[in-house]
């Protein structure tokens, strides 16, 4: 009888790596991931080797688990991921593949989904992403047809074999492991809070592991894993580490990234050891391992490697980072805390390691007491009252007035066009006036505490917000952010942990144009497929609610 084959010898290098799922589900393996810019202009230019270079390099780096590709990072035109991550996983490398919303509208989103479940790739990073900075002739518009959330819900079905559209569902599942953002780096509660609550709606829509956003206070990065294990948010975090250098501590401080700070006070750090005869670099790195060290004794899953760097950089911050023991992250966590001036916290200070205990912020839960919440309230906006009032009387489902104007909109459908056209102008008209109305047909200010997403959010978000704001500010026209203000305003009928309880909200394109006041009363708008799903607390109006640069 013949002798069976031998069987080859395992491969070395990236062949033996798990799969990024896998490793994040073994409690015993600490996850190094590495993000990878992508370049501008086909992939065999001198810049797109340089970057596919170092990342063959990482391949063979036992230590790197997973290499996290960009999409048009900053709004500018790039190179797409998968160019570089299709090279990348025919040599066994697992591959993150950011997927953003600011180029591609849902129908593209999903065909690029199949595309990518087709080719091989099984890690997503769903993004909102950051608004287009340039583009060919001029900027680009972004699209965001929908956001982060509704990217998350729409992958997840597709992961379970939902259907595409109406008809029938795909033969196959496409088996994501889906990823999202967080950016908790903020100074104001009313940017923080909805921070985390986006980030429970996240994890409902489907995201089965969460990235930090880049930051530089071992506070906030300890308040987050506190926050996720008191509200038992129970999935894996990454903390982001981004190697710092002069030129990228300059522009991250000059407010030029969306959601990223670097202080006053880190910045003089930083200029200190710019001056050096290496330019800093050993300090850098040793700075990033120390903050490698630190999310690990935090308790996060891995880490987030990023900056233009060379494999050897990578390795020796590595290297460096697993010469510390188990507790020396406890003697330098206090002094990695480089956050804003009067910045919020949502737990009181530990005052011997600086980081946090798990006492509720004394002045936050204060501020939630009834007497605090009846000042808020009688300095709430008189509109913002005003509207409260009519959606109660005339737009909650089971009210007197919202029986009435269904009967109405029922007469209206039927009328001649040009009575429709004329009730249909006459809310919008009154509409512009009060809210900025760009007639979309289909309504979330009720959700956004009477604050129009199309009008006065750069983005659209119906979610809640991006993580761009800064201060509290839009990353685009310097605005205040939309999110931040319903938050102030909820939260001054106690109203505001809820605001993002409700369902995934995705707008109807199919409605622009026409009224939505008839689309909310006919029921032909998103709020009509809600109405049986969404947690009863908070009334109709929290019903009515929904829920990167994340």
């Amino acid at each position: 009888m013949a002798e069976e084959p031998q069987k080859p010898a395992s491969p070395s290098g990236a062949w033996n790596k798990s799969s990024f799922r896998a490793l994040l589900q073994d409690a015993d393996v600490f996850v190094h991931c590495v993000e990878l810019v992508t370049s501008r202009g086909l992939i065999t230019e001198a810049s797109g080797r340089r970057v596919l270079k170092v990342a063959r390099q990482l391949v063979e780096h036992p230590d790197i688990h997973a290499l996290s590709i960009t999409d048009n990072p900053g709004g500018n035109p790039m190179i797409n991921a998968d160019t570089m991550g299709t090279d990348l996983i025919a040599r066994g490398q697992e591959v993150i593949i950011h997927l953003s919303c600011k180029d591609w509208n849902r129908n593209a989103l999903q065909g690029r989904g199949w595309q990518l479940s087709s080719d091989g790739f099984r890690n997503i990073l769903a993004l909102s992403g950051d608004c287009p900075v340039g583009g060919y002739h001029g900027q680009a518009v972004g699209v965001f047809d929908i956001d982060s959330v509704g990217l998350l819900q729409m992958l997840r079905e597709m992961n379970d074999g939902g259907p595409a559209d109406d008809g029938e569902p795909p033969a196959q599942s496409t088996g994501f492991f889906l990823g999202a953002a967080v950016t908790n780096h903020k100074k104001l509660e009313s940017e923080v809070m909805p921070q985390y609550f986006k980030l429970a709606k996240k994890i409902r829509a489907g995201a089965d592991y969460i990235i930090s956003q880049i930051g530089y206070d071992a506070r906030k990065q300890d308040e987050l894993i506190k926050y996720m294990q008191m509200h038992d948010l129970n999935v894996p975090v990454i903390g982001n580490v981004y190697v710092l250098g002069g030129p990228a501590a300059r522009y991250f401080h000059s407010g030029k990234v969306p959601g990223v700070v670097v202080t006053d006070r880190l910045m003089q750090l930083v200029e200190k050891h710019a001056a050096d005869e290496d330019k800093g670099k050993s300090f850098f790195l040793e700075f990033a391992a120390m903050q490698c060290a630190i999310l690990k004794g935090l308790g996060y899953r891995g880490v987030y490697i990023g900056g233009h760097l060379t494999h050897d950089d990578y390795a020796r911050v590595l290297e460096r980072a697993a010469t510390y023991s188990d507790t020396d992250w406890k003697s330098f966590a206090g002094n990695i805390c480089y956050q804003q001036p009067d910045e919020f916290f949502y737990f009181e200070q530990n005052p011997t390691t600086r980081l946090n205990t798990t006492t509720v912020n004394r002045l936050y839960k204060r501020s939630k007491d009834a007497a605090m919440i009846d000042q808020s309230r009688r300095r709430a906006p008189i509109t913002y009252r005003l509207n409260r009032v009519v959606h109660d009387k005339v737009f909650e489902r089971d009210s007197s007035g919202f029986k009435a104007a269904r009967k109405i909109s029922e007469l209206t459908d039927k009328a001649p066009a040009v009575v429709q056209r004329i009730a249909h102008g006459v809310e919008h008209v009154a509409k512009i006036a009060a809210f900025g109305c760009r007639d979309c047909g289909d309504c979330s200010l009720p959700e956004i505490a009477y604050l129009c997403p199309e009008s006065q959010c750069a983005k659209n978000q119906r979610n809640g917000p991006c993580g761009g704001s800064r201060q509290g500010r839009c990353e685009v026209g310097g605005k205040e952010c939309i999110w931040a203000l319903a938050y102030n305003r909820l939260k001054a009928y106690g109203e505001e942990e809820s605001m993002l309880d409700g369902p995934v909200v995705i707008k109807d394109g199919a409605l622009a144009g026409t009224s939505a006041w008839s689309n909310r009363f006919l029921e032909r708008d998103h709020q009509a497929d809600r109405a049986d799903t969404a947690p009863g607390a908070g009334g109709d109006r929290q019903s009515d609610s929904s829920g990167e640069t994340a």
